[in-house]
């Protein structure tokens, strides 16, 4: 043992050790041949060999000793080189215990403190605000960007050595902050009724409003900043910058309620449709959103904006008002006319309202199935039977009677069965897949839908309708397509009593027996339905309520409990169904109470689904506040229904965007 610790250090290495026993042993070999050979040569060879083996072991000891000296002298340099880096490198260093005490930091992040001592104080003592930071962040796997004391950092935490690493990213975050502020926004503005607004007044009077509207938008444009031209009488073009965008919606837009209130008070009340959008560099993309923007507003009812990029949600700002009932007829007739075409170009047509059919839904289809066969045209009403409500269950018993209708109606599974390529779909009262009566069979004809509907078009809306129809001025759809019988062909039978009594007790269950959201267009369908037999008998009969059903309303109505002083809230039980339309019913009725603005109702309605019914007395927004919780509908009238919740939690859900809601207001 004592031997080999003299050997040399390159010789106690095992490789270069066996290098060079073969070495020795080789010169052996040759030393013993030579002196074999002669021993002249023996000697000669003898003494080469040991000069080469001195002056080669001495040239290795030197080689190595120099070898040991550079890495000695590499690795304080490289120690030093990580103090230097540790102490002046641009990166705070923090390294706390495990009872969340700062053991050392860098003069990097003790700057940030100036001069106030750190070492053996517990973090949150230090600043709370840097302790709740690490402890949020202490799990994450990659870098953190957080913000603090006016800095913003990214931050790594090694959890395990409790070590923090914090690196100032300030100026970059303002500069991505100055390129997102930069960022251009498109925005097209469109006066709703302009049309029919001007159609009646004399040329001084449309130059007055005109003057007044532009003076209002130029106004209102210039002081954010924007650039605005007007490009026809009723539509201006606004392009802007994001930062201005967010500004404009911090007010809230109030350009429309300036506008609305100023032109009622001169007795022609002028609404504005806003679309905006923003978040793409290519400007033909932005300026297509800011269209279908623009079309979204308009098919809400106008009078509200609505700001979206490609493929985020969008943010709805105004629809106070509820939309003005249209004047004319031209649109009725030319949606009749290429309704017609349609059905023409079809082998077979399908129609289909919403799931938990009502009689507004049943009553258009049976409309729409008389519009084929007024084409000639095979018409299928596609219908869930099951679990309907009483009104629609007594109206299914009726048209059992007529062989024509009871052989029309087909399951959802038979139409998917039936339809091909060439068969046409129409969705009546609804536009929204997720609660269309088959998925399926919209899945199937998506190239060939057919879109009629009264409420206010929401964000899931079908990509490619070969037409659509929304109106949400008309008190229902049945209305709406009551107005397009005459402009059928009148070659097949005229319309049964049947279908219109149905059609009819449809629009008087949306209008509640036409003291809401009526029109003299509703007047009118009510009459022409009459007139070809609507029996008025046979509806109060659809529209008797049971014992049970007048129980469960009541018994919903005494939980009633006030939020902000003027939303009413109702709740059911969680391990209790209730019917919709009971609910629904609920809800309508609360609003015959004083100081009622909104009312809700709250109901299981399945074992993973909470419903809520929404009403309006019209000063709120129902639609919005349903809209945030998923569901769609009409300013005064709107639902939802909450996956996966209890009744508690969508109360919860709905009373903290109620109170959102209020402070918004303030």
């Amino acid at each position: 043992m004592k031997l080999v610790d003299h050997l040399p250090a390159f010789i106690r290495n095992p490789r270069v050790g066996i290098l060079t026993a073969v070495i020795i042993l080789l010169s052996l070999i040759g030393l013993g041949l030579a002196f074999y050979i002669n021993l002249l040569i023996g000697i000669i060879m003898l003494v080469l060999v040991i000069v080469t083996g001195i002056f080669s072991v001495r040239t290795l000891r030197l080689l190595s000793d120099e070898t040991d000296k550079y890495i000695s002298e590499l690795s304080f340099r490289i120690d030093q080189a990580e103090e230097d880096a540790t102490l002046s490198m641009p990166i705070g260093i923090l390294i706390y215990s495990e009872q969340h005490r700062v053991e050392w930091v860098n003069p990097n992040f003790q700057s940030y403190f100036e001069g106030q001592k750190l070492l053996g104080h517990p973090l949150d003592e230090i600043d709370e605000d840097l302790a709740k930071i690490i402890e949020e962040h202490q799990d994450d796997e990659k870098v953190s960007r957080v913000k603090w004391n006016d800095h913003v950092f990214d931050i790594s935490i090694q959890k395990d050595d409790r070590v923090v690493y914090f690196l100032d990213s300030t100026k970059y975050a303002k500069m991505e902050e100055q390129f997102d502020d930069r960022q251009v926004v498109i925005g097209q503005i469109f006066i709703d009724n302009y049309d029919e607004i001007t159609q009646s007044m004399a040329d001084s009077e449309v130059s007055n409003l005109n003057n007044f509207v532009t003076n209002q938008i130029s106004s209102w444009a210039q002081s954010f900043g924007m650039y605005l031209r007007r490009v026809d009488d009723d539509h201006f073009f606004v392009i802007m910058y994001n930062e201005t965008l967010a500004k404009v919606e911090e007010d809230s837009f109030k350009l429309l309620d300036t506008i609305r209130e100023a032109t009622s008070k001169q007795n022609s009340p002028v609404t504005l449709s806003i679309g905006i959008a923003y978040g793409d560099d290519n400007l033909n993309k932005l300026a297509d959103v800011s269209q279908s923007n623009l079309d979204l507003a308009l098919g809400r009812g106008g009078d509200q904006v609505v700001v979206k990029a490609e493929d985020e949600q969008a943010r709805f700002y105004g629809g106070k008002t509820n939309p003005m009932e249209k004047r004319t007829r031209v649109r009725a007739r030319m949606i009749g006319q290429a309704v017609q075409e349609l059905m023409n170009q079809a082998d077979q047509v399908f129609v289909m309202g919403h799931s938990h059919a009502d009689l507004d839904s049943v009553g258009s289809a049976l409309g729409i199935r008389r519009i084929a066969q007024m084409n000639k045209k095979e018409c299928w009403i596609v219908l869930d039977q099951e679990g309907v409500h009483s009104d629609v269950a007594r109206l299914i018993e009726k048209m059992d009677e007529h062989e024509d209708l009871k052989e029309s109606i087909i399951s959802a599974d038979q139409a998917v069965e039936l339809a091909n390529s060439q068969s046409l779909l129409v969705m009546v009262d609804h536009s929204k897949r997720s609660i269309t009566t088959s998925e399926e069979l919209f899945d199937k004809l998506s190239n060939r839908v057919i879109i009629i509907d009264h409420h206010r078009r929401g964000t899931e809306f079908p990509e490619n309708p070969v037409l659509v129809y929304i109106e949400p001025y008309a008190s229902s759809t049945g209305e709406l397509i009551t107005e397009m019988f005459e402009y059928q062909s009148h070659d097949g039978e005229p319309i049964q009593p049947i279908e219109a009594t149905a059609i009819l007790a449809g629009i008087e269950v949306d209008t509640k027996s036409f003291t809401e959201r009526t029109g003299t267009r509703t007047f009118d369908a009510a009459s022409y339905l009459r007139s070809v037999g609507a029996n008025e008998k046979t509806i109060r009969y659809l529209l008797k309520e049971n014992v049970d059903s007048y129980m469960q309303r009541n018994h919903l109505i005494d939980t009633m409990q006030f939020i902000e002083d003027k939303y009413a809230i109702c709740t059911g039980e969680d391990d209790r169904m209730y019917d919709p339309v009971i609910a629904a019913q609920a809800a309508d009725s609360l609003l015959n109470i004083s100081g009622v603005e909104a009312s809700f109702v709250i109901t299981r309605r399945g074992d993973h689904a909470v419903g809520i019914s929404a009403r309006s007395a019209g000063t709120e927004n129902v639609q919005v506040i349903m809209e945030k919780l998923g569901g769609g509908g009409h300013l005064a009238m709107a639902a939802t229904q909450i996956e996966d919740v209890s009744v508690e939690e969508a109360e919860q859900q709905l009373v903290e965007i109620l109170q959102e809601n209020q402070k918004d207001e303030e």
